[in-house]
């Protein structure tokens, strides 16, 4: 028999729970759903919270033929097998082509896809735990709206553990005893995952053995997931900003807790790009050796996997914590793309220019740039920002020992 999820799967977008950023009425994927037509689509979200149901409401709502994959098994030929049903009796209003977990696809089966994709021969769904703007080949992405889909609220859940207790009393035709708190604990216990809720639903039946079903049991079953949320049922990504927050305030007691949360929720991948981020963003300039050493230990844990990942993530972030702090360089770089947003492609002084000739209408022959390894300290003064913009600053040194000795070993060159 199907796990209770996958019979209790809903056929409306009406009676889906949670994602009402992307399906109440006048948000922007309900609109596109209405309108008749269908782009290609990516749904971005942790696993268990409507990707896979929402597609196939999708198929049915549009009449059309679903094939669907997963990208840790499918082949390039599957892809290939599944365009061959086009225009028959099979898929008489096209293919569309869910595509579950896309992050596991090489480029190249990506570059396959895109060429199916580009000629209309399929319409894909795809769905990735991972960000795609990471994971997905950009040719791809870029002929696809990406909509991110985010851990249902734990009160949306309740509404789906009550629903799946209804249809398990009409299935089995018996009567359901709860005690006050059961569907609440399983709710909240589910990490924003409807499946893992509604899996969880028909355990504690299983496990009751048609006696009533008490809070132990729900707790009990619910344990293992219970570290996405805390006692307050707190959303799983707000532990991840708490996780960078705490690093970035130099609290490394707090920033380990939160660590260890990620860790007993099993979320490896999303602690350790954090991590990263918060080395080079708010370490960066005032320490930037810790760019390496971090990316060193999360090689380490990934290599290891868990339990052990946990010593070389331990490590890592007690030095991020500990580490002086500057976010010079990034500030900087938000203040140049600013620039570049608001001019537009400025003109590169001619110094800059890759010329090697020169046509006959011009007066001013040559390029002009000055190789500053030919001058002392290997610096001259010129101009490399465009016309407009000449003297703009947008780096700053920032208050800390190595930046100070990089302005102060400047600052005598230049002068």
């Amino acid at each position: 028999m199907k796990p209770l999820a996958d019979r209790l799967r809903p056929q409306k977008i009406e009676d889906m729970v949670g994602q009402k950023h992307l399906l109440s009425e006048g948000k922007a994927l309900y609109n596109i759903l209405s309108s008749g037509e269908l782009p290609n689509l990516i749904f971005y979200g942790p696993s268990g919270v409507g990707k896979t149901t929402l597609a196939s409401i999708i198929a049915k709502k549009t009449n059309r033929h679903i094939v669907k994959l997963n990208g840790t098994t499918a082949s390039t030929a599957d892809i290939k097998e599944a365009v061959a049903k086009l225009d028959t009796m099979l898929a008489p209003n096209g293919i569309l082509l869910y595509l579950d977990e896309i992050q596991y696809f090489t480029k190249k089966q990506q570059q396959t896809l895109l060429e199916y994709v580009e000629t209309g021969a399929i319409t894909l769904i795809a769905s990735t735990t991972e960000n795609p703007y990471f994971y997905i080949y950009n040719a791809l992405l870029s002929r696809s709206t990406v909509f991110e889909f985010k851990p249902v609220e734990a009160e949306d859940i309740e509404k789906a553990v009550r629903r799946a207790f209804e249809f398990l009393e009409n299935e089995r035709q018996q009567k359901i005893e709860l005690e006050e708190n059961v569907v609440k604990i399983i709710a909240n216990s589910s990490g924003g995952d409807v499946r893992k809720a509604i899996n969880a639903t028909e355990l504690c039946l299983l496990a009751s053995g048609g006696k009533k079903i008490t809070e132990e049991t729900a707790k009990e079953l619910g344990q293992s997931s219970s570290m996405k949320y805390d006692k307050n049922g707190d959303e799983h990504y707000d532990i991840l900003s708490a996780f960078q927050k705490s690093m970035r305030g130099s609290d490394a007691d707090a920033a380990l807790h939160y660590l260890a949360r990620l860790l007993e929720a099993g979320d490896l991948a999303s602690a350790t790009r954090r991590l990263m981020v918060c080395a080079c963003e708010d370490v960066g300039l005032a320490y930037p050796q810790i760019i390496p050493i971090v990316k060193a230990a999360v090689d380490i844990a990934f290599q290891v996997g868990l339990p052990e990942a946990r010593i070389p993530l331990g490590d890592a972030v007690v030095l991020v914590c500990t580490s002086p702090k500057s976010n010079t360089a990034h500030i900087a770089l938000d203040e140049a793309i600013e620039d570049v947003r608001k001019y537009g492609a400025l003109p590169i002084p001619r110094q800059l220019q890759n010329m090697h000739f020169d046509g006959e209408d011009n007066n001013n022959k040559g390029q002009f740039y000055l190789y500053p390894h030919s001058f002392e300290n290997g610096w001259v003064k010129q101009q490399y920002l465009p016309d407009k913009l000449k003297n703009k600053v947008y780096y700053r040194y920032g208050d800390n020992k190595n930046e100070r000795a990089a302005e102060e070993y400047w600052k005598k060159i230049k002068n």
